[in-house]
């Protein structure tokens, strides 16, 4: 009898979970049994790893074989077992050493060739292993960039199961004959690296510059907001006829944003590393995602879900950077509201008959929305509208007051004069110099905020600022007034003191003043209050 074993991981959401892949070999007729809740893919591995051993010039063992897959009572998917179930059946076999494997963890799918293919979700399974101890891993030689980004882990990059086998055993691993012809077309073992089409309007920069806020004309008060929105995360709705500049605006958002940190980008690469979208060649993301789905987008791909174990969604996808809902009054209204727990606790808790998983989802929406079907409502001059009270009322309605209570800013984008759009008028400010200004922002609210689990004034719960950091006295007082007539609730009222803080840091006071209060209450009703921005670029 024969038992060897390896470990493995399987990713639960956008976590991973140790499994240990145990192989045992016993005298009788030839059979292999796979057991331990394995999914489709997972059990079509038994022809994948047996023409891949026997390709590599290994002879498979003619016993029977059983290969368990612990702890069972856990759902395990993917092709990503296979390096791991090969090589403990050959330890099994004795065809490698069993003490070498066992504390080891491999990630890999086999080609019948022999072959090691690249997975999704390398790096999530990297940092799970090293969460529960162990210190070597074996990858794609496609994957090891991304999984060394793992402080503390022995990365090795394979690119067959024969190298590994002669590593294993302390042997010189044999050339790879190189197909000249081959190198010349797509390389196959890149497939597994992403879905084909995840990655357009998923979050993930192609590296070039991004939009640059000059090109926007006019649009003064939308262009604060922004600069406001950037500096403390706060949400942001942006309302006006077709054509005035609100889905420029929102595509410029994500440059004014600083470049993530190094945990926040391990963060943000391990989710699209699940989700198939991060681009090969680059295993870091370092600028905040930009995710914008069609008005169209289904629950599941919104909040994550799909067959089996849910997948992330743009909520996830968007985890530290932008989610810009275009048409926001379009989205099926189950939609909007599967986003209120999200945008409140910065996480998404899906349930499925599968299991039960958490994942990311810190993000700051945008949404944009004509004010009628027709987007002529308000207007001054041309066709007037033509919607009937009622549709117009229908229409707004769309967009739920629970969620729109969690949206700090509220601006109207009017359309853009003759001189703006000419050149005649003042031009606007570069994304530069405003991006500039939002990470002098953030530094003074992340040195307030240093002993806090916090780092932005959007995150920083209402009863901490009104207690612990309080404005200036008498600053509130229009606010608590509009709170008594019943124009702000509760959560209103927190939400206009974070973005007078955010107001504050930009103009470098040390608390929120009067003007900032009755600034940032202006960006959330809409009503004039005769003041201006107190930063001036």
């Amino acid at each position: 009898m024969g038992f060897a074993r390896t470990c493995c991981v399987t990713l639960v959401g956008v976590e991973g979970v140790v499994v240990e892949v145990q192989a045992d070999l016993e005298p009788g007729v030839a059979a292999f049994s796979l057991v331990g809740l394995p999914d489709r893919s997972l059990a079509e591995s038994r022809d994948r790893v047996r023409a891949a051993v026997v390709n590599s010039g290994v002879t498979w063992p003619q016993k029977k074989l059983t290969v368990g897959l612990s702890p069972a009572s856990v759902p395990k998917g993917g092709s990503g077992f296979d390096l791991a179930i090969a090589c403990s059946v050959l330890g099994a076999a004795e065809r490698i050493a069993p003490p070498q494997l066992a504390d080891l963890v491999m990630l890999g799918e086999l080609g019948l060739d022999g072959r090691v293919r690249a997975v999704r979700g390398v790096l999530p399974a990297v940092l799970a292993a090293a969460d529960a101890g162990f210190k070597h891993v074996v990858v794609p030689e496609r994957t090891a960039a991304e999984a060394a980004l793992v402080p503390g882990m022995s990365v090795l990059g394979i690119r067959s199961l024969r190298q590994l086998i002669a590593l294993l055993n302390g042997e010189v691993p044999p050339e790879e004959e190189r197909d000249e012809a081959a190198e010349a077309r797509p390389d196959p073992l890149l497939a597994g690296l992403s879905i084909p089409g995840a990655g357009l309007g998923t979050g993930v920069a192609d590296g070039s510059p991004p939009p640059d806020l000059a090109d926007v004309a006019g649009q003064h008060m939308a262009r604060t907001a922004l600069e406001v929105a950037a500096a403390g995360r706060h949400h942001l709705f942006l309302k006006g006829p077709p054509g005035a500049g609100k889905t420029m605006l929102a595509e410029r958002l994500p440059g004014l944003l600083p470049p993530l940190t190094q945990k926040d980008s391990l963060e943000v690469t391990a989710v699209h590393s699940v989700a198939g979208t991060l681009p090969p060649g680059r295993p870091m993301l370092s600028r905040p995602p930009y995710c914008a789905p069609h008005h169209s987008a289904s629950m599941p791909s919104i909040v994550g879900g799909g067959v089996g174990l849910p997948r992330p969604g743009a909520v996830s996808l968007a985890h530290r950077g932008v989610l810009f809902l275009d048409e926001a009054a379009e989205f099926r209204p189950q939609v909007l509201d599967a986003m209120r727990q999200p945008l409140e606790s910065g996480y998404v808790v899906v349930a499925r008959a599968a299991g039960m998983m958490s994942m990311p989802a810190r993000f700051l929406l945008v949404l944009a929305a004509n004010p009628c079907p027709c987007g002529r409502y308000g207007s001054t001059g041309g066709d007037p509208c033509d919607c009937r009270p009622e549709i117009v009322r229908r229409y707004r309605a769309r967009l739920s007051g629970p969620l729109m209570d969690r949206v700090d800013l509220r601006i109207t984008v009017a359309p853009v004069g003759r001189p703006e759009l000419t050149g005649a008028g003042p031009g606007g400010e570069s994304t530069e110099s405003v991006a500039a200004r939002v990470l002098a922002a953030r530094e003074r609210a992340r040195a307030r905020l240093a002993e806090t689990p916090w780092r932005t004034n959007g995150e920083v719960p209402g009863y901490e600022l009104r207690t612990r950091w309080p404005p200036a006295p008498g600053a509130m007082y229009e606010a608590e007034t509009d709170m008594e007539r019943g124009l702000l609730t509760a959560r209103g009222l927190d939400r206009v003191l974070r973005v007078a803080w955010s107001v504050a840091d930009l103009a470098g006071h040390d608390r929120p003043t009067a003007q900032d209060v009755n600034f940032a209450l202006e960006m959330r009703t809409g009503v004039p209050r005769g003041v201006t921005f107190p930063v001036r670029g």
